[in-house]
């Protein structure tokens, strides 16, 4: 599982550094606000993508391996978890690199 998340933030820093140079100055990110210029952020914000998807994929650990020792169904429930988030945030940051640059 550790492997999966050093992958995919490997994979996403490459994705990064082979569109660098066609990225704008300012990435659209914040999808929920309203249409201009809130919508807009330094192109070094969408690393914000990777470490909360770092960030969960631990907490996640700790709290399987915390409340959820025993319970081989729910650490099966947070492992799954795991990897959808891996792959969705994975999918989420290369789309927004590639449609924008």
């Amino acid at each position: 599982m550790f492997n999966l998340l050093i992958g995919s933030n490997l994979l996403m820093i490459a994705a990064f550094i082979f569109k660098f140079n066609s990225l704008p100055p300012q990435l659209p990110l914040f999808y929920t606000l309203p249409w201009g210029e809130e919508q807009l952020a330094d192109t070094w914000i969408i690393f914000i993508i990777p470490s909360i998807m770092t960030l969960i994929y631990f907490v996640n650990g700790y709290i399987s391996k915390k409340y959820f020792l025993d319970n081989p169904l729910v650490k099966k429930i947070f492992e799954i978890l795991n990897i959808f988030l891996t792959v969705s945030f994975t999918l989420i940051f290369i789309k927004i690199i590639f449609l924008i640059s």
